[in-house]
This record gives C-alpha cells, sequence and structure tokens, in this order.
C-alpha cells in the first residue's frame, strides 16, 4: 500500500512511518520541513507542504493508496496572542475536512483521521471548551466525506506515551530529570484527576487495523490505561528507580499546567474501548509501564 503520513515529522506520525514500512508498505511524510538528516524520518521521501493553508494539491495526493492524517493541532500548539477561533478554523474546523475533500477527489482510497478522544468521553464539553468543539467539528467534517468507495475513519486516542528518538521530547525529559533528583525545586506530588493513557505503539497498530479494516465513515474511540495524574507520574519514578512516593495535591503542578488539563483539575477521564473495536483494529492493551520505561531510558535530565 502506497501510504501517505500528513504530520509524519511529529512523534505520532514518526512511529507511524516506522511501523507502516516494517509491514510492507511504502511510506511517504507529508511536513512543513525535511526531517533532520539524524532522525529515523529522514530516510523516506517527503512532500513538502502545510496542510491548514491548503498548499497541496490533487496532484500531490493521486499517487497514494491511502493517507494517515496525524497532523491536528492541538492545545500545546496553540501560539501566544493568537486568535483563537480562527486557529482552530484553520488547522482543525476547516483545515481537516478541506484536506479530505482534496483526498477525494485525487481519487485516495482511503483516509486515517487522528482525532482526540475529549469529544467522544465527555460530550458535553463540546459547547463548553473552543478547542473540543473544534476537534468533534473536525472529526464530523471528515467523515461527512465517507463513501463506499472512500473510506474515512477517525482514530480518536487519548494521551499518547512515547518519544522518537533524537527529537527533543522537553516534556519527558523534564519529568525524567524530576523523577532523578534534579529539580528538588518541585515537590513531589502530582494534580487531582486523571485521564487514559495509550502507548505510542499501541495506536500505530490501531492506524494499521483502521487502515485494513475500519468501517467508512465510523470513529473509534480507542485507549488502554484509565491513571490517575499521580499513578502516571509514579511509574516514572519507578523506572529511573527512585525510592520517593508521590501524593496526590488538589494544586496546579508546573509540568502539568491546569491550561493542559481540559476537563479541568480534579476530574478523571476514565473508559473502556469497546471490546469488538479493540479486536478489529488489533492494537495491544496493557503497555503503557513498558512505553513509560522506553521513554525513561531514551531521554537524559538536564
Amino acid at each position: 500500500m502506497k501510504i501517505l503520513i500528513v504530520g509524519g515529522t511529529g512523534m505520532i506520525g514518526g512511529h507511524a512511518a516506522g511501523f507502516l514500512a516494517a509491514r510492507g508498505n511504502s511510506v511517504t511524510i507529508a511536513a512543513r520541513r525535511e526531517p533532520p538528516a539524524s532522525v529515523a524520518m529522514a530516510k523516506y521521501p517527503v512532500l513538502r507542504g502545510d496542510y491548514a493553508q491548503g498548499t497541496f494539491t490533487e496532484s500531490d495526493l493521486a499517487p497514494f493508496d491511502a493517507i494517515v492524517f496525524a497532523a491536528g493541532n492541538d492545545i500545546r500548539h496553540l501560539p501566544r496572542g493568537i486568535d483563537e477561533q480562527a486557529f482552530w478554523d484553520r488547522t482543525q474546523i476547516e483545515g481537516v475536512p478541506n484536506f479530505v475533500a482534496l483526498a477525494k477527489r485525487a481519487g485516495v482510497r482511503r483516509v486515517v483521521h487522528l482525532g482526540s478522544y475529549y469529544h467522544q468521553v465527555m460530550p458535553h464539553l463540546i459547547a463548553e471548551n473552543i478547542y473540543v468543539r473544534a476537534r468533534h467539528l473536525a472529526d464530523e467534517g471528515a467523515r461527512a466525506l465517507a463513501t463506499p468507495d472512500f473510506n474515512v475513519s477517525t482514530l480518536n486516542p487519548p494521551s499518547i506515551v512515547g518519544v522518537i528518538p533524537g527529537v527533543p521530547a522537553k516534556r519527558y525529559e523534564t519529568l525524567t530529570a524530576w523523577a532523578k533528583g534534579l529539580l528538588p525545586d518541585i515537590p513531589d506530588y502530582a494534580p487531582a484527576g486523571g485521564t487514559n493513557y495509550m502507548s505510542v505503539r499501541s495506536l500505530c497498530e490501531a492506524i494499521w487495523g483502521a487502515l485494513r479494516s475500519a468501517e467508512s465513515g465510523k470513529s473509534y474511540l480507542i485507549g488502554d490505561a484509565n491513571l490517575s495524574f499521580r499513578d502516571f507520574f509514579q511509574m516514572i519514578f519507578d523506572a529511573v528507580g527512585s525510592s520517593r512516593r508521590l501524593e496526590e495535591r488538589d494544586q496546579e503542578h508546573p509540568l502539568l499546567p491546569d491550561a493542559f488539563i481540559v476537563p479541568g483539575r480534579g476530574r478523571v477521564l476514565a473508559y473502556e474501548p469497546d471490546p469488538a473495536e479493540t479486536a478489529l483494529l488489533g492494537y495491544t492493551r496493557g503497555d503503557v509501564p513498558r512505553a513509560v520505561s522506553e521513554i525513561v531510558s531514551l531521554v537524559d535530565g538536564p
């Protein structure tokens, strides 16, 4: 299968490129910039462009059998001082369906759109949170273009655990440094609340499953482990060999600011993915501890 991965230089897209290529597919990555020569993604052909600016053409996409759309911006990518609604219109509400429509006109047969879990697990947030609303509308807009001959599916994953060797991963570098005792000014606690976590390897398995078996026009809520923020942080402490035990506090944390906890501090976003859908997509559960150990082995604290 000839597959284009949009956002192929990012953490998820980069892992997907390697995973899909290892299964005999011909992979090209689409990105705004060439990847550095030092990273694994540099070995794949690159299609330069920016989906949010509409710079791709039908002829760019026509050679591909399938597209994995892994470029959706989230709250971490929101620039300061920008019109937030305009940003989400461009990158989600309009940008994603417009790109999928372009793929349809180009004759691409399958698109797997990577969305986000908030609107499926907590639909009340659609009316309360501008970002969740944008993800919801991007998901609906993309799948509205599906037909029996143009298979469009959305995977809505939770918080994804993983890093790319050679690519800076500031969040995990800082968390690992804290766990090693290199950031003594940060007390040993985690904010109240929790969410679902999933390894990037499990997500790649789900992507491959969707490319082969997803029902056209369907969205799939995928995930793995429901953990409190304390339990997830503790996994990192345990992985570095620390004997320190974290406590939970209803207090903002410098490494997980309230702005990044979409449902709100103190809320637990927990769910169980549908077993039949998990089997259809063929992804592994119970993989988060392995992923955390792998991250700790790959990153270096300051």
